[in-house]
Order: C-alpha cells, then structure tokens, then sequence
C-alpha cells in the first residue's frame, strides 16, 4: 500500500539539561513526534509531512534540515518573515520533569492563517492527523478554519485522525476548550484520547464513557490510552482491550503516546487490522519509555 500521511501541529526547540550547567537543544512537539514514529514505523512507499509555519531565521532553517533528514516532508511548511519557533525547557528536580515554555509568539501559531495553503496541504494527503494542542495555539478564527477544512477533508473520504492531548493552560477557558476539542472529535474518523486527561477535564466515569461520547460525537472509531493498563479500542461495534507492554526501566515517559499513535496508524494503514496495530503501537511506546527524549532513532526502535 501507498498513501500520504499529513501531520498538523506545532514543533518546538526543546532545551533540556545536559550536565554542568549546559543545555541539549532538540525539536520535539506532539504531532511531530507522532510523524516522527510514522515514519520510522511505515514503508518508504508512504510519504509523512509535515504541515506548521516557521520562521525565516536559521533555527527554523535547522529544523527544516532535520525534518527533511528524518524522511518527513517540508514542502507544506509556511515561513514567515520575521518569526521564529517556539521553545520550550525541561526541568529535572528529584528525577521528575517539568516544563518552562516560550511559544507566545511562535510562528505555528499563524499554520491556519493562509486559507490556501491550509487547503493544498489537506487536499495533497490520504490521512491527516492533528490535535487538541494544534488546535489550543491557534486563535478563534483560525481554529475555526482548520476544523473546517478538517471537516471538508473527512467528508470526501480521508481518514482524519485526532489526539485530544488536553492541555487546560494552553486554552483561554474550560468552556472553549471543551466546546473545540468536541468539535475535532466531530470532525474525525479516529480518536484517539488518554483515559486520564478525559477523567480530568471531562468527567468521564470510565473508559466506556469515553469511547461512548466520541462516538457519539461522530467518530467512526475510538482508541482510548490508558497507560500501563493498555488500551481500548472501539472499531465499527467491536470492543477490545489490549495490554500494555512490560517495562523493566522506564526512563523517560516523553513520547509515550505520540509514539503510540505513529506505531499504531502506520500498522493500521497497511493491515486494517486494529488490535494488532494496537499491539504493535505498545511494542514501540515501550521501547521509547526505555530511552530517552521524545524522538528515539528508528535503529533503537527495534524495526
């Protein structure tokens, strides 16, 4: 099989400690990591791109590099004068990471500000993958325009697929947040959300509430991620469970599910079979929580 895999969202500059007072600069962001694991995960047949905008300044010129060096498509991205990626910092105290971010005036912010451009990348792909962050960083209007497209895109037959990936201080109030991520679920064929964030911000009870209001939202299908306890998966009116795979060393939980994602739908593209796709998505979220960082080469993936 063939096709074109499109991701939307926003990739960072990622500054995290790398002893003695130095820093490690990398570039990470959900929906890239996500492309990312896709790529690494299905045949060169596919093509992976990557859709944002950047900057004109030589970081986004280096991240451009290392997207394209990764097999993961650039033509679609937008630069824009005068702009420049976000960053974001990790923080190790006692083991536990935390996070410092500057992306108020990345440039990803304005990905769906050109009707065009947004159009063109949609139209070129088989499957587009976005998520709730993509949709937190844009304004109203913006946001707005690309469920549009999204919608017109899962309409014609593409297979739209989103990550709630609910992130509460990114979104302007609880009720817009709930209201959009609703609409990106309405807009897409596959959901796939993590059971904790729906507890929190959603209220669901349990997983089958979960599946139940995505579905009911209009999302043929449902993948709900729920940690070390697997995932659930609801596919036409199948309901199954599959379990995570054990880990000896966790290292780094970055990734854990975006990687999933990308393992997931590259085996799900060329099979059709859901529970094996899921399986085979656990196979390689273990393998990226044994590393660390967010984007672990294809050669420690174990493909």
């Amino acid at each position: 099989m063939s096709g074109r895999f499109l991701s939307i969202g926003e990739c960072m500059v990622e500054l995290s400690q790398a002893g003695e007072g130095l820093l490690r600069k990398g570039f990470a962001g959900d929906t890239f990591n996500t492309a990312w694991y896709a790529r690494a995960c299905l045949p060169p047949a596919w093509s992976v791109d990557y859709f944002t905008a950047l900057g004109d300044d030589p970081m986004s010129d280096e991240m451009v590099a290392f997207m394209g060096n990764a097999g993961i498509g650039t033509d679609l991205i937008q630069r824009i004068k005068g702009k420049t990626p976000g960053l974001y910092m990790i923080n190790l105290r006692n083991g536990e990471r935390s996070f410092s971010y500057w992306r108020d005036s990345s440039a990803a912010r304005s990905l769906a500000a050109d009707p065009d451009c947004l159009r063109e990348a949609v139209e070129s792909a088989d499957v587009v993958y976005f998520s709730g962050i993509t949709l937190a960083i844009l304004s109203h209007d913006d946001a707005d325009a690309l469920l549009a497209e999204i919608r017109r895109a899962k309409a014609v037959g593409k297979f739209v697929v989103f990550d709630p990936n609910i992130r509460p201080r990114l979104w302007s109030s609880y009720d817009i947040m709930h209201t959009t991520i609703s609409e990106g679920g309405r807009a897409s064929s596959l959901v796939m959300p993590s059971f904790d964030d729906e507890v929190a911000h959603f209220g669901d009870a349990s997983i089958e509430a979960t599946i139940a209001r995505y579905r009911g939202l209009g999302a043929s299908h449902v993948v709900v991620k729920n940690g070390a306890e697997g995932a659930t998966l609801s596919f036409a009116n199948e309901q199954m469970h599959v379990p995570a795979e054990k880990v000896k060393n966790v290292v780094d939980t970055t990734s854990a599910g975006d990687s999933f994602n990308g393992a997931f739908l590259a085996h799900y593209l060329e099979n059709r079979d859901a529970p094996a796709a899921a399986r085979f998505g656990a196979k390689i979220a273990a393998r990226v929580v044994s590393e660390h960082g967010a984007l672990v080469p294809k050669e420690k993936l174990g493909l």
